[in-house]
């Protein structure tokens, strides 16, 4: 004899649960990062963090002072990253936090907070593309020497078989970057991406 309700309960315990989907958008800085992450977040329908937001005090005493961190530095920043957006993440939901992330050890503390869910967009353009649109802006100033430092730390994920990574050049305008990412990112198993022809144009280039 049929128990009511059994078939319903049935198809309840086979649906599939959708892991949720995090983006982070790294690079170096004046690569676009910021620019390009909340734009990407309004296009999945998700949420958007700027991990600098989330340095302790002490980290954005040196970097005020021009020092540069240490991996030592960053290791409690990289954890509350974890701890505070990545891992708290629930299924079926999106985020995107940009983040430079420019060593494999940085992107893989935050791989280790949900393994699976995140996946990386590598802003990558040359030290003269971007240095050269940093000096173009009043807003955004780093010193040479600053920048050529954050060159020579980034571990390009080319390098190391980093699967999970989309590398884009940000020469484009930024609405082409934006369309370019949605076109090839891997979409989230909860849902379609919107199509890349939706993204409003914007006619700035990334420098964030």
């Amino acid at each position: 004899m049929a128990i009511d309700g059994a078939g319903e309960a049935d198809s309840w315990w086979r649906m599939e649960r959708k892991p949720p989907f995090i983006v982070v958008v790294m690079g170096v800085s004046g690569s676009g990062k910021t620019e390009v992450g909340r734009r990407l977040a309004g296009v999945l329908g998700g949420e958007f963090f700027d991990a600098d937001a989330y340095h302790p005090a002490a980290n954005v005493a040196k970097m005020s002072a021009g020092i540069p961190l240490t991996d030592d530095d960053r290791r409690p920043w990289f954890e509350r990253l974890a701890r505070e957006i990545i891992a708290p993440c629930s299924d079926g939901a999106t985020r995107v936090l940009a983040c430079s992330a420019l060593k494999k050890t940085y992107r893989d503390w935050l791989r280790a907070a949900r393994p699976g869910a995140v996946r990386f967009v590598h802003l990558d353009g040359s030290f003269e593309l971007i240095y050269g649109r940093m000096a173009a802006r009043k807003d955004h100033f780093m010193r040479a020497d600053m920048l050529r430092s954050q060159f020579a730390t980034l571990e390009h994920p080319s390098d190391h078989g980093e699967d999970d990574v989309l590398s884009v050049g940000i020469e484009p305008p930024v609405d082409e970057v934006v369309r370019l990412v949605v076109s090839r990112l891997p979409g989230p198993d909860h849902g379609p991406m919107s199509d890349p022809d939706d993204v409003p144009v914007v006619t700035s280039s990334p420098g964030a």
